[in-house]
């Protein structure tokens, strides 16, 4: 049975892999630029005052861009040993209410995240040795965090809307 949610649910997932696979890529810029910057320093006594800011800079978005994926992932990290031995109706309310949680504290992280993007652009900050502006550093991690308590969001009400296992709860 696909319906219309189910198709939504894919396609937000798609979107979810290419913010992951963005993430990674910053990653690797990151890991060259690092690596860069210490073969500068030590190497050739020189060092680079633009690595450490921009490192710095990358790591919000870097962070927030695969919370997504671990979700679709079923990445996070769980305790199971005592939900294994629970009823399945008892399971399902626990995983409902973890959803609740995981959508509440990340709609109050994509908040954050969209009104610091949106102050900063306002003001036209800009980093101290880059020059660039800092909204361009608040913008993806704040797009990343919308992604995500959208994602859960509907991963929430798929959950809810899926059936109680029988006989159960």
């Amino acid at each position: 049975m696909d319906d219309g949610f189910d198709r939504l649910i894919r396609k937000i997932e798609r979107v979810v892999v290419w913010f992951a696979g963005i993430g990674a890529v910053v990653v690797l810029i990151q890991m060259l630029w690092i690596s860069y910057g210490v073969f500068v320093r030590y190497g050739l006594g020189k060092p680079d005052r633009m690595v450490t800011e921009a490192t710095a800079l990358l790591l919000f978005p870097v962070a927030f861009s695969g919370l997504a994926f671990a979700l679709r992932e079923d990445a996070f990290p769980k305790v199971t040993m005592i939900t294994e031995v629970m009823r399945p109706g008892i399971r399902r309310m626990l995983d409902i209410i973890n959803h609740l949680l995981m959508f509440g504290v990340g709609s109050f992280f994509a908040y954050a995240g969209v009104s610091a993007t949106i102050r900063s652009f306002n003001s036209g900050v800009a980093s101290e040795i880059l020059h660039w502006p800092r909204y361009m550093f608040w913008a993806p991690g704040a797009a990343a965090l919308v992604l995500f308590s959208l994602y859960v969001g509907l991963r929430l009400i798929q959950l809810i809307r899926k059936p109680a296992p029988s006989g159960d709860l």
